[in-house]
């Protein structure tokens, strides 16, 4: 029952904001039922912490440890994402962008994508898994084009292209896997369909299955939904989508998005160990993780827009993540989780910052926003905690996050991988602090437009810091939940 309401909860506020016209009261109502996804994912995390999965659907909806911790990252991420519709949408509307018909179908289409991306996480089929992901692609090609700019439609043009051929490939993949289920000789769970696309089933009989099937199908899936991730060298569409796209869209694909398309991986990653051992995995996961931490350094020290370095930023985090993964221990999966939340809450308050500093600034160049702090002291700390925190400065999150990633890299002999990653990070923390100071300090050629932001905007995402740094000091409340879902993976 609990799944059922979680997956309900979005599509019900989908369905209605698609019958009444847009109000305040409508955004209003779509945040309550994003706080009931965190609230109930928050007890499943109670459930399933134990090593107890839960079932629904016949089994085709399963949630166990991992399945709940990613179910509270897509709430809390679209919490903070949808707690700022009102006053896009209000903005929106006063600068003749958007009407009350194209505000109600924006609504629909967050929800519906908020909804997608929990049917992912807690599909038991890969086949409804891939489904899930491909319809993200759908509801947030419509959502990036948004303002129906040039500028815009550009960008979602080019999302809808590069993620189609990348989901095609991790489709590929997909039917590569499904290929080698059915052939496992003498295996009785495989006469059925369905159960040759179960992941726990294909995870019991991974040592059963074909090798080299299963090599090139990881390398699909890898390229394929490392698409999506953000990964290289099919990353091209990331800085153009979030730089163009509304911000609480921008905030929900970078800080939940990218982590799902990556859940969706650890999955395969799991299957893929049994069958062909960590080293095939690992080596992939290296590559692809330093290629993108390369790609991001080189075009985060020459960035002049403020928007699209929170983007490249994304791909740095992405990289690391890789790298977290391609360790593969407890402790590595258990750190890249801890990641995936504590970036996905600190790049949703960026990204927010970032749409109201271009709301009341009108620019998203460096440049022509100087001294934020001093014009704008409430945004500009916000911003300016926010990027700290995502260099990864002690006390937050991330930075433990990172710590750990490390120590699980040296630990299993990927000494070299970490040094050349503490290396790049050390030049991004350059560039992202070289860039944060011209754009929050320095003198105010004058005070600008005195337009100032409200409470509604400052409490949540002052409140998500908060909830960062806590989870940077204090690890109680996480650790049995990130030890539990780090065993469905690791090896």
């Amino acid at each position: 029952m609990l799944i059922y309401v979680i997956l309900g909860l979005p599509l019900a506020a989908a369905v209605a904001a698609g019958i009444l016209p847009w109000r305040r009261w409508v955004g209003w109502m779509t945040t309550l039922a994003n706080s009931g996804v965190a609230f109930l994912g928050v007890l499943l995390c109670a459930k399933t912490v134990n090593h107890r999965a839960l079932g629904a659907l016949d089994g085709s909806l399963r949630a166990d440890a991992l399945s709940a911790f990613m179910v509270v990252v897509i709430g809390t991420v679209s919490l903070l994402a949808v707690s700022q519709t009102n006053r896009f949408l209000r903005a929106e509307i006063d600068r003749g962008n958007s009407n009350i018909r194209h505000s109600s179908l924006y609504v629909v289409l967050v929800q519906i994508f908020v909804a997608c991306m929990l049917l992912a996480v807690l599909s038991a089929n890969l086949g409804v898994m891939w489904v899930a992901i491909e319809a993200t692609t759908i509801a947030t090609t419509f959502l990036v084009g948004h303002r129906r700019t040039t500028g815009s439609l550009e960008a979602s043009w080019k999302y809808v292209i590069i993620c189609s051929v990348g989901i095609a490939l991790a489709l590929l993949g997909t039917v590569l896997v499904y290929f080698a289920a059915l052939h496992i000789d003498g295996a009785h769970l495989t006469s059925q369909g369905a159960t040759a696309l179960n992941w726990t089933s294909l995870q019991a009989n991974a040592h059963r299955l074909n090798t080299g099937v299963m090599r090139l199908a990881m390398a699909l899936l890898l390229l394929g939904y490392g698409t999506k991730v953000g990964l290289v060298p099919m990353h091209s569409w990331l800085p153009d989508a979030h730089s163009e796209a509304p911000a609480p869209v921008s905030a929900l694909m970078s800080g939940v998005l990218l982590a799902v398309a990556f859940y969706a991986l650890l999955r395969f990653k799991a299957i893929a160990d049994g069958a062909l051992g960590v080293g095939y995995t690992r080596s992939l996961l290296v590559a692809v993780g330093l290629g993108s931490l390369f790609v991001a350094t080189s075009l985060l020290l020459s960035q002049k827009d403020y928007k699209r370095m929170l983007a490249y930023s994304s791909m740095e985090h992405m990289g690391l993540i890789a790298l977290g993964a391609a360790a593969g221990s407890s402790l590595a999966i258990a750190a890249v989780l801890l990641h995936i939340l504590g970036h996905g809450i600190i790049k949703a308050v960026l990204f927010l910052s970032a749409g109201e500093i271009y709301l009341v600034e009108g620019t998203s160049i460096i440049t022509e926003v100087p001294a934020l702090l001093t014009r704008r002291p409430v945004l500009g700390g916000i911003f300016g905690f926010a990027l700290v925190a995502l260099i990864g400065f002690p006390p937050f999150s991330l930075f433990i996050s990172e710590l750990n990633m490390v120590r699980a890299e040296i630990a299993v002999g990927l000494t070299w991988v970490a040094a050349v990653s503490l290396v790049l990070i050390s030049v991004i923390f350059v560039a992202m602090m070289t860039h944060g100071r011209s754009l929050l300090l320095g003198e105010p050629a004058s005070m600008g437009d005195p337009r100032s932001s409200s409470r509604t905007f400052a409490v949540p995402l002052i409140t998500a810091l908060v909830a960062s740094a806590f989870f940077g000091i204090v690890a109680w409340p996480l650790a049995p939940l990130l030890g539990a879902a780090a065993r469905v993976v690791a090896r």
